[in-house]
């Protein structure tokens, strides 16, 4: 008998230590794997410290090249040549301007997205910042012939809300802009298509008790296919010739990072809705907001 319970025993030992050293090697490939994360994690923060600070670099001289560019073109007028020369130059430095401007916006696209966001909030009446962002917006929605109006709420009912009053202005400036582009493209090719943009503010409570202030940007566009839909907020996908593919994901940043969403509705031929929803309280603390700068580059 006593044999009997020294091999159970035995038996126990080996069962417990097999058991320990599964347990063991399971601990240990999740420590590697974790120490793999923070090695990652640590070289993706070096490499975007590294590009934004690339992008820096770039954006200076690309300033003074655009500078330059536009002096030049000035000074062509000045030159005793004949017409024909003269139209081949402006030409020339009239695509060169063109191409630095273009680069100048991707860049600062760029900046915006990549850039750290730690939004300094403050309560912020939404519907006086709607109205000003409307007037600031009036002269580049008439150049591209399209009606802009601000309605619904604004003005009337109470939109005060904790958040960084220049961020969301900067992310609903993309979002019409996105907005403009769309219509003026489609417009370009059909005329008679109604271009107008509003901007609407409510009020409402969310499915969890919270209060939440909403902006509306509704356009009269083209509208957006459901496969395209997908894939809006993907850095650099873009649908429009010349476009960076940031300006969507940024936006959509800066409104995560008051703990707020965009929601999206869209139907193709008759336009689409990007609904900006931000909680009145705005984010728990500014540090869980994100983690660095304004994200203004």
């Amino acid at each position: 008998m006593l044999h009997g319970l020294l091999i159970g025993f035995g038996i126990g030992v080996l069962v417990a230590a097999w058991a320990a050293w599964l347990l063991l090697r399971r601990h240990l490939r999740r420590l590697r794997a974790a120490e793999r994360r923070a090695r990652t994690a640590e070289r993706m923060a070096e490499i975007g410290a590294m590009t934004s600070g690339l992008a820096h670099e770039i954006k200076n001289p690309l300033s003074t090249i655009g500078l330059n560019a536009q002096l030049l073109l000035e000074s062509v007028g000045e030159l005793p040549i004949d017409e024909s020369e003269r139209s081949r130059l402006v030409n020339r430095l009239g695509a060169l301007r063109r191409e630095t401007d273009r680069l100048a916006g991707i860049l600062q696209d760029f900046l915006q997205y990549a850039g750290q966001v730690r939004p300094d909030v403050r309560p912020t009446d939404l519907n006086a910042a709607v109205q000003e962002l409307a007037d600031f917006f009036m002269p580049e929605a008439e150049r591209n012939g399209v009606r802009l109006s601000v309605a619904g709420d604004a003005g009337r009912a109470d939109a005060t809300a904790r958040i960084d009053a220049k961020l969301i202005k900067q992310a609903l400036l993309n979002l019409m802009l996105n907005a403009t582009q769309a219509m003026a493209a489609a417009g370009a090719k059909d005329p008679s298509r109604p271009r107008e943009l509003m901007l609407r503010t409510e009020t409402r409570r969310e499915a969890d008790g919270h209060r939440s202030v909403v902006v509306h940007v509704t356009d009269t566009g083209p509208g957006i296919a459901p496969e395209t839909l997908a894939r809006i907020f993907d850095p650099y996908f873009t649908t429009r010739a010349g476009g960076s593919g940031l300006g969507l994901p940024a936006a959509r940043r800066l409104v995560e990072a008051h703990g707020g969403r965009i929601d999206v509705w869209s139907e193709v031929g008759k336009g689409s809705d990007f609904a900006v929803v931000l909680p009145v309280d705005g984010p728990a603390t500014n540090a869980e907001a994100g983690a660095g700068t304004n994200g203004h580059g």
